[in-house]
């Protein structure tokens, strides 16, 4: 049953919670209201507040597919996207009122099977959204909610997006283990975030790397947040370092890999093998299976999504792709099936017939100042934060050197400050944009 009946929402400073009974009459209330509306799709932008919750809750209860999708969005973008989808409705977003968008040509009827459709690549750009059925949402819910021993008594803040398939994923997995989740529009770095956390005694913080590099300069001190005992990272590689510090501030600290393709996560490194598998993203979700396709790293399971969405006939579609998701991720598997990720096929570009690894590039520079790379024409482009022309030239001489290849296929460029997704992750097609 999604959500379990003992599963809880806490609106932060607001004791004592919604779980029951009277959580399953919120969402029957918010059911009626949303049938009220025009038959199709619906358009949420999914805020880490309650009434954004319910109205996920809703549609999953009512058989709605819905898009979660960031409540921010531009103008320009929000109407792209619903001229190619034509929703029913469109609910809680900034820069639009709630109600039905104008009337269009009929749309083939969405395929029974779809729950929710998440987008590619953030707010920007014309994104894909990924077609996620009822099985993947709770397939993927229960393989996490099993994998990292979630249990009634847990309690997790919502640090991350819930239009993001990371934080969505915090959200399933404990409503389906029974969990609660404390619900907050705050972040990492706003005093009201860790005081309510305190207060309603959270067990748990799910973080991407940017996070935790954030935690390490606020000076991260596990004693001033006793209950804290877990901690959870995804959506990218987390530097060696950084995994041991923050392993030794928790009773227990997992690494995780995946996608949203996968509904979210893919694999999960056991908190006690740190030590002997540095580096390493784990072993596959129960239920899923990895394997080495050519270098590629290809997952088997039922938390695969449908296929993609570009326009709203595709909501029509039934299920393309079998359980089998070419992640377009490099990677190999060890003598135990541990998986280790080396790079991403998109990743590479070419500097006078050389192939380059752009993972690579940003891991050699990594330490000294933030950084990102993208392709270019027989080049690649390397964003610097806050270094001036002689050190930008250092940089280029410098990988050259240590790739073997002339200093000047880098164009290494010095910049404020990397531009960032809502994830955390960086915005690689914002700096495209200004190559």
């Amino acid at each position: 049953m999604f959500p379990h009946p003992q599963a809880r929402l806490v609106v932060a400073g607001e004791p004592p919670g919604l779980r029951g009974d009277e959580l399953a009459h919120h969402v029957a209330r918010t059911a009626e209201a949303l049938a009220r509306l025009r038959p199709g799709p619906l358009f949420c932008g999914m805020r880490n507040n309650l009434t954004s919750v319910l109205r996920y809750l809703a549609a999953w209860r009512s058989g709605r597919p819905v898009a979660l999708l960031d409540p921010d969005l531009t103008p320009g973008a929000l109407a792209e996207l619903v001229g190619r989808f034509r929703p029913a409705a469109l609910l809680g977003f900034t820069h639009a009122a709630d109600g039905s968008p104008p009337a269009r040509r009929d749309a083939p009827p969405p395929h029974p099977d779809l729950a929710v459709l998440l987008a590619t690549s953030g707010s920007t750009g014309n994104p894909k959204l990924v077609r996620l059925s009822r099985q993947a949402v709770l397939a993927n819910a229960s393989a996490i909610a099993t994998a990292l021993s979630i249990t009634p008594g847990e309690l997790a803040p919502t640090s991350l997006p819930l239009h993001y398939s990371y934080g969505l994923s915090v959200l399933n997995s404990h409503l389906v283990a029974g969990a609660g989740v404390m619900l907050t529009e705050a972040g990492l770095l706003e005093r009201s975030f860790w005081t309510h956390l305190d207060a309603h005694g959270c067990t748990s913080l799910a973080a991407v790397p940017y996070q935790y590099e954030m935690l390490r300069r606020l000076r991260y001190d596990r004693s001033e947040h006793p209950t804290l005992a877990t901690l959870t990272q995804a959506g990218g590689r987390l530097g060696p370092e950084l995994v041991t510090e923050f392993a030794a501030q928790a009773d227990r600290f997992f690494v995780m890999y995946g996608q949203t393709e996968a509904t979210a996560r893919i694999a999960v490194l056991p908190p006690d093998r740190l030590a002997d598998k540095p580096g390493c993203a784990g072993l596959a979700v129960p239920g899923g299976r990895l394997e080495i396709d050519d270098g590629e790293i290809v997952y088997h399971g039922p938390n695969v999504m449908m296929g993609y969405a570009e326009t709203a006939a595709d909501l029509a579609r039934g299920d393309d792709l079998g359980g089998v998701l070419r992640t377009g991720d490099l990677g190999r598997l060890d003598s135990e099936g541990f998986l280790h990720i080396t790079g991403r096929l998109k990743r590479i570009a070419k500097i006078f017939g050389v192939r380059v690894n752009l993972d690579d590039v940003e891991r050699l520079l990594r330490g000294s100042v933030p950084v990102a790379a993208t392709s270019g024409d027989d080049r690649v482009t390397v964003w610097a934060e806050g270094l001036d022309a002689a050190g930008c030239a250092g940089l280029a001489r410098r990988l050259g050197a240590e790739l073997r290849v002339h200093w000047s296929g880098f164009d290494v460029r010095g910049i404020d400050s990397l531009p960032l997704l809502a994830t955390g992750k960086v915005d690689y097609r914002a700096l495209e944009s200004r190559a």
